[in-house]
């Protein structure tokens, strides 16, 4: 979760100069996929959403065979609760050795202004178009860690949603998670996250100077 009022002020952070060209590097080429057959563990016992149970988290398990798994770190942002709000979305193909790292090279990522929107609005909408993003790009399983604690509890079912702008967010996020094979959804902290968060950064930053709303990167 972002609060970006203070960005452009922060300190400098030398670990993360190098890290932003990987937003447009090539993948990796595809590697041979094999299938294991690791003990599963659901993300929310005895649940499901939309008929499939979510299945274990890709970090436990390898790729489903003959599919694409996907892990997906998403941020949102507003500057003021509401104001100007954004997204970002990176997705890493699960097969890379280091699909799990903060730094992990993207498949593809997702920037994209909102308009005024409040933070949490900005947070799940970016759940959204990384989800629609993964469907499109044929994934079958997906690992979302996520640093909105919020989402994560509520995705899960252990929280109930009770803001009337998020009800509807929630459920087309379950709704997409019931397409793919397995899902999970974990919190992470939130300086695991740079990459999303600096792709809301450029998205705000970019509409301010009039340009483009949003920028998709897809695989080439």
């Amino acid at each position: 979760m972002s609060r970006l009022g203070g960005d452009r002020n922060a300190p400098h952070d030398p670990e993360w100069d190098s890290l932003w060209h990987t937003l447009e590097a090539r993948p990796e080429p595809k590697r041979e996929r094999t299938v294991q057959t690791p003990a599963t563990r659901s993300s929310r016992p005895g649940a499901s959403a939309g008929g499939a149970s979510p299945g274990p988290a890709l970090a436990d398990a390898a790729p489903m065979a003959n599919g694409l798994a996907l892990v997906i770190r998403t941020d949102g942002a507003a500057r003021g609760n509401p104001g100007p709000a954004s997204l970002g979305a990176v997705l890493v193909d699960a097969a890379l050795p280091n699909a799990r790292r903060p730094d992990a090279p993207p498949l593809a990522s997702i920037s994209e202004y909102l308009g005024v929107q409040t933070n949490n609005v900005a947070e799940y909408t970016a759940v959204v178009r990384a989800l629609a993003l993964a469907e499109e790009l044929g994934a079958t399983a997906v690992d979302m860690l996520l640093d909105s604690k919020l989402i994560v509890e509520q995705v899960n079912g252990r929280w109930k949603v009770k803001d009337a702008k998020l009800i509807p967010l929630h459920a087309d996020v379950r709704a997409r998670l019931g397409r793919f094979g397995r899902w999970s959804a974990t919190h992470v902290p939130r300086s695991q996250n740079k990459q999303a968060d600096a792709l809301c950064n450029q998205a705000i930053d970019r509409a301010q100077a009039d340009g483009a709303k949003a920028v998709v990167v897809r695989p080439r």
